[in-house]
């Protein structure tokens, strides 16, 4: 199937690992040029250097750091405005949450909400002159199924899925969407981190085995392409059937 997208532009965020350099390396085998957004400057340069090598092209990096003011002043100053926007950052660390203060919620909240809202914001305008645009957001399965010791996430994702389901049915008249994808089980590092809490989640995926990083790619370059001009405002799951909840 062609997705339309060929000669697109794309910021893909937390791409130097996981589920960003997933869904970069999914864009650009769909021949969109992508930016890759990261922390850490060399691991950026080693993605880059494997979609070149897959690809035939050395995506562009931009090393900063989202969740402060000077990061993304740096990311849209060094970023023309793409044509499509993949939002994604590591999850915040597992605590119980008589253990959770101030300081950890406000990290969470500037980290996986607040970041994602500027980038939005600072971006949608340029997709709505130009007629197209595709924003997918990295969430969690655990805004459908809270998980015991991963209240910074759920809390913090369920206000990014809570802004996206009013500012996507605003965009949606302009061929710009804005959709959640929430991963289950995909085996990242993320998802060694938690450990047993991962076992025990993976022991319960009615698939029978954790989630493959190019599938879950895969569902992202489908949202963002001319084939899904007719979805917005929506929360996938890529769990292998995890989260037992229809609606």
């Amino acid at each position: 199937m062609d997705l339309g997208i060929a000669g697109r532009t794309a910021l893909v965020c937390g791409a130097s690992q996981g589920l960003g350099y997933a869904c970069a390396v999914a864009l650009a085998q769909e021949g969109v040029r992508v930016t890759l957004l990261s922390r850490r400057r060399a691991a950026l340069e080693s993605a880059a250097r494997r979609i070149e090598t897959e690809g035939g092209y050395r995506p562009d990096i931009i090393a900063c750091d989202l969740a402060t003011h000077e990061g993304l002043t740096m990311a849209l100053a060094n970023a023309d405005t793409p044509d499509i926007l993949v939002t994604n950052a590591g999850g915040p660390p597992a605590k119980h949450f008589r253990e959770l203060s101030p300081a950890d919620w406000d990290s969470a909240i500037r980290t996986n909400f607040l970041a994602s809202v500027e980038l939005i914001r600072s971006c949608v305008d340029g997709m709505i002159g130009r007629g197209f645009g595709r924003i997918v957001n990295i969430t969690s399965l655990t805004v459908r199924m809270p998980v015991e010791g991963l209240d910074l996430s759920t809390a913090t994702r369920l206000a990014l899925t809570g802004y996206v389901a009013g500012v996507s049915r605003q965009t949606a008249k302009h061929n710009v969407t804005i959709n959640n994808l929430l991963p289950g089980t995909v085996l990242t590092e993320r998802i060694k981190e938690l450990g047993e809490t991962a076992n025990r989640l993976i022991a319960m995926v009615p698939a029978g085995r954790g989630g493959l990083p190019e599938e879950f790619g895969a569902a992202c370059a489908f949202l963002c392409s001319t084939r899904a001009s007719y979805i917005t405002g929506q929360n996938l799951l890529v769990d292998g059937g995890l989260c037992p909840f229809t609606v």
